[in-house]
């Protein structure tokens, strides 16, 4: 087992294709974006597990919540418990995320110790079928993210998700690193405006494989109530249409049940769902 802060190039490209041999054996990508975005840049804690010689599993941290990775043709060897127990000594608390929550997940959790403490759904919704008419509200304005936004964006989005235990933390860098993705669009941005202040936002995405994605919605909360969440909702999904792709997806917390709502009122349907686990 090695344990290290920042991944050689060698290393990062090892746990990359790992992710993605595990990505197409189970449907499912094994690690999230912030992950990826940090095996490829620094940051987080980081164990690589060898077995004869080959990467058989990768588990990361940022402190407070992880991600395990074993290779398809190397499970069942009790590399995940490995993993896990590694994480575990480090940080008895680390909250340790199951992407798809795959059969063995619940297994190795109770074995663990480990209980469900959050679900995080992903719902979709057909790109095909019809959408509600857009209406911008009186009194505000829509356009899309520039540059000169940056700072306002940030503070919205610090605003918006004080309470969110990783969207609220994002920092000026972490916009940066995004903006500099190849999926980055600001087209596909889309801010609601009162006067000069910026006080929602839609950020839609497209992956590679040609899924559209409801990113990140806000909106400030001393001008929630108003329906502006909808409408720039809307705003995204008209923009993602309008691009020829076929479906969207988004992910949302199970306990956000006026979000849920929500999504549904617009025709999404539950997908599949990320569950985390840790000690009770």
């Amino acid at each position: 087992m090695v344990a290290v802060h920042e991944l050689s190039p060698e290393q990062s490209a090892a746990v990359l294709e790992l992710a993605s041999r595990a990505a197409e054996h189970d449907t499912v990508a094994p690690l999230s974006e912030q992950t990826l975005l940090d095996v490829r840049h620094g940051g987080g804690e980081h164990h690589l597990h060898q077995v004869d010689g080959l990467l058989a599993g990768y588990a990361y941290t940022d402190g407070e919540s992880a991600e395990v990775v074993v290779d398809p043709g190397l499970r069942r060897r009790g590399v995940g418990r490995i993993l896990v127990s590694a994480l575990l000594a480090g940080n008895e608390r680390v909250k340790i995320w199951a992407h798809g929550d795959l059969p063995g997940a619940p297994q190795l959790a109770a074995g663990l110790g480990l209980a469900p403490v959050r679900t995080l759904l992903q719902m979709r919704r057909p790109l095909n079928d019809p959408l509600p008419v857009l209406r911008i509200h009186a009194g505000f304005t829509l356009r899309t993210f520039e540059p000169k936004d940056a700072e306002a964006w940030l503070g919205l989005n610090r605003l918006t998700f004080a309470e969110h235990p990783e969207q609220g933390q994002w920092t000026m860098e972490d916009l940066r690193q995004r903006m500099a993705e190849p999926w980055f669009d600001p087209k596909g941005f889309f801010l609601a405006c009162k006067g000069d202040r910026v006080v929602g936002f839609h950020w839609t995405k497209v992956h590679p494989e040609g899924l559209g994605e409801v990113y990140v919605v806000g909106v400030d909360p001393s001008v929630q109530g108003v329906g502006l969440g909808r409408t720039l909702t809307l705003a995204g999904l008209h923009h993602l249409k309008s691009l020829g792709l076929e479906t969207v997806l988004l992910y949302v917390d199970a306990g956000n049940t006026s979000a849920v709502r929500l999504y549904e009122s617009l025709g999404f349907t539950h997908h599949r769902a990320d569950v985390m686990y840790s000690r009770p």
